[in-house]
């Protein structure tokens, strides 16, 4: 077993200074496929990050329309013509989990909205140490028909082990059965500590939440709405939601009735945050992804090249 001084100095010979993986051999006295198993642990550590920088493309040009109508930093995602939705997902998963481990370090605090795409991004994330952090829920998950709570806390779990940093969660239903509820539990303390951490986050992650299409968000396929609330949101021209606040495609959001129910914070709370990032793939998200743009809420959009054309298409029709 090596250790991280080794592992950076391999790496340092190797990546920056140039030598041959025999040459690293000879000065560690040490077998070729050793210098080789060396370099993947110091990838899987988090001591190597590889990035690349792509030439100017579709995805480029993608990214420059969604950038001037938005003023949003755009990272499109390259996947091939047939990648199924699954395969779209782990791609931009990936790349977010790359962008979370340079952004985030010493003295920060993660705000995680719980969902299928932060669980993926979770899944990717290399370790890394940092000291003085902290990861916090952002958004209820209890329900009586729904599993969500567990899955919420394994994905918190994953992200706060990956960076060694102290968890947070948020023990409330994701929506309230009343708004009278609700008020009175943003009294008890436990909540407002949790309230106040997620409003002084320094970053953001989160999905959009989509109730039609191939992959189904889980607030919508897990039990939290009755069919009398997906016949409201339906009325309402309802799209999406973030952080389970629901969204028009406008943008829109204060006067929905199912908002006053919900954990998660307003558009007008998340924009507090400094930086937020959104993932998204999927053609189904295309209005969401609008909708969440126009409200305010992204600064960093990760999404993949064919969600991103659909998405400059339904803006800009070309």
């Amino acid at each position: 077993m090596h250790g991280d001084a080794e592992l950076h100095h391999a790496a340092e010979l190797y990546y920056v200074q140039g030598m041959t993986m025999e040459a690293v051999a000879d000065r560690f006295g040490v077998s070729r496929p050793t210098v080789s198993r060396m370099l993947q642990a110091a990838r899987d550590r988090g001591i190597v990050r590889i990035s690349l920088s792509a030439p100017p493309d579709a995805g480029h040009d993608l990214s420059h329309r969604l950038r001037e109508a938005f003023g949003v930093t755009v990272h499109v995602t390259g996947t091939p013509r047939g990648a199924t939705d699954p395969q779209r997902l782990e791609s931009v998963a990936r790349s977010a989990a790359g962008l979370l481990g340079e952004w985030f370090g010493d003295g920060m605090t993660l705000a995680v909205a719980w969902g299928t795409t932060t669980s993926a991004i979770a899944g990717h994330l290399h370790p890394k140490t940092t000291r003085d952090t902290l990861v916090v829920q952002m958004n209820g998950a209890f329900s009586a028909r729904s599993p969500g709570a567990a899955q919420s806390s394994a994905l918190l779990g994953r992200m706060s082990t990956a960076f060694g940093a102290a968890l947070l969660p948020f023990p409330t239903p994701a929506f309230f059965d009343n708004v009278q509820t609700r008020m009175l539990m943003w009294q008890e303390s436990s909540v407002r500590r949790v309230l106040a951490a997620r409003n002084g986050a320094d970053l953001a992650v989160f999905s959009v939440g989509a109730f039609r299409g191939p992959m189904i968000s889980q607030v919508y396929s897990n039990g939290y709405l009755s069919d009398e609330d997906f016949r409201e949101l339906a009325a309402q021209r309802v799209v999406g939601d973030v952080c389970t606040v629901f969204l028009r495609e406008d943008g829109t959001y204060a006067d929905l009735d199912l908002n006053r129910r919900a954990s998660g914070p307003t558009p007008m709370e998340l924009r507090r945050i400094p930086r937020r990032l959104c993932v998204v793939a999927g053609d189904h998200k295309v209005p969401g992804v609008v909708g969440a743009l126009r409200a305010g809420v992204v600064t960093d959009l990760v999404i993949d090249e064919r969600t991103a054309a659909s998405v400059v298409r339904h803006l800009f029709g070309r």
